[in-house]
């Protein structure tokens, strides 16, 4: 049996198991929180409280308005949230309307592991970088520490233990000078990436947390918005469509991640460390979405120009722009639920969805962790 058929196997008898999992009772789980790092990929608002400018078509699936999320609807953080039973996690940079009694979301759009002020990056780049995340989590541990128990909105100090920590991040350092650096220039500073999230777990258990999990990179070689702006010719397409030559710089990364996270784990033993491969699920994705209950994969929903891609650098989804003259806008597909890139550069709420199934089930994680035995997961439908 290939890998892509039992791919195929496990996602979906994992989606025909998941509702007899769910709802066998009042919601119990090990995991009262969740604290999450990250970028765009789980970013619920903490780039559009600090700069706002968010608008339409995004949110269009779930939120019925812009939400602060890149994306159609729900994120894999959402759900994951929704699956544990708790609430949608609210941005640590919101000020307005925050709840905090079940952990903070630190993650912002464009966010990258290193700091963002070295050379390595082009403009464009959060502030927020990944040690800002870890500084504004230790500000939040020091308040819920010192806070009063009335304190409505935050957590009981004893919250930090019984937390799951969530990375999601990566994506900027490795994307964003791709196009005037290459892959060989990229990989010489990632062994900087995965020792800096090494370096910030290692902190949060500092703090008390004992449950980490990192999710890999993406196989940015099969975005649109990548398979439109980055260098390459015919032959560096696999049969899919996909670019081989980046991808492959994506799977020496993640490589090097999972190793890093290995000897994290023996260093802090009584911690789970868990190394999540949503880079095999969404290469599962972009391939066969026709296997998923999609129907394109390297084509973005949201976008101008229509063709293979759908996607051009010059007017992003949502916006209107002049081009050649013309005065025109980057439109919505009327059917999100058949694409697995909302944007060229974002997942939709479909392809979402299917990476939390993966995720939930646990046979994607090294080590193995379903949720079902953590928690009494609820529906995420």
């Amino acid at each position: 049996m290939t890998s892509k058929t039992s791919m195929n196997i496990l996602l979906f008898i994992f989606m025909l198991v998941l509702p007899c999992l769910v709802g066998l009772s009042q919601g119990e789980c090990d995991f009262k929180a969740i604290f999450n790092f990250g970028d765009s990929n789980s970013d619920t608002g903490g780039f559009y409280a600090a700069f706002p400018a968010e608008s339409g078509p995004y949110g269009m699936t779930y939120f019925n308005k812009p939400a602060g999320r890149a994306s159609d609807g729900r994120l894999v953080i959402d759900f994951i949230a929704q699956a544990i039973g708790i609430p949608f996690l609210s941005p640590y940079l919101q000020s307005i309307g925050s709840y905090y009694k079940h952990g903070a979301n630190y993650a912002t759009l464009a966010s990258t592991v290193l700091l963002p002020n070295t050379s390595l990056f082009a403009t464009g780049i959060s502030p927020f970088s990944l040690a800002i995340q870890l500084n504004q989590m230790k500000q939040f541990a020091t308040k819920v520490k010192e806070a009063d128990q009335q304190e409505t909105k935050l957590p009981s100090p004893d919250i930090l233990g019984k937390s799951l920590y969530t990375f999601y991040i990566g994506q900027n350092d490795f994307t964003s000078n791709l196009a005037v650096i290459g892959t060989g220039g990229v990989q010489e500073f990632l062994p900087q990436v995965v020792s800096q999230i090494a370096a910030t777990i290692k902190e949060l258990y500092n703090l008390g947390g004992r449950t980490f999990m990192v999710l890999n990179l993406a196989p940015v070689g099969c975005y649109p918005s990548f398979l439109v702006e980055l260098p390459h010719n015919s032959s560096d397409l696999d049969e899919f469509g996909c670019m081989v030559s980046y991808n492959n710089a994506v799977v020496d990364y993640n490589k090097m991640l999972k190793e890093s996270l290995k000897q994290t784990r023996e260093s802090i033993s009584d911690a789970s460390v868990i190394y999540v491969d949503t880079y095999t699920v969404l290469l599962e994705l972009f391939r066969h979405p026709t296997s998923h209950g999609l129907q394109y994969g390297t084509k973005a929903c949201c976008g101008y120009g229509g063709g293979e891609y759908n996607f051009n650098p010059k007017v992003y989804c949502g916006n209107t722009k002049e081009i050649n003259g013309k005065r025109v806008t980057a439109t919505a597909c009327d059917d999100p639920y058949n694409y697995v890139s909302w944007d060229g550069i974002h997942a939709t709420e479909a392809a979402s969805k299917l990476i939390t199934y993966a995720i939930l089930n646990g046979s994607y994680s090294d080590p193995p962790f379903p949720f079902q035995e953590h928690c009494d997961l609820q529906p995420i439908g």
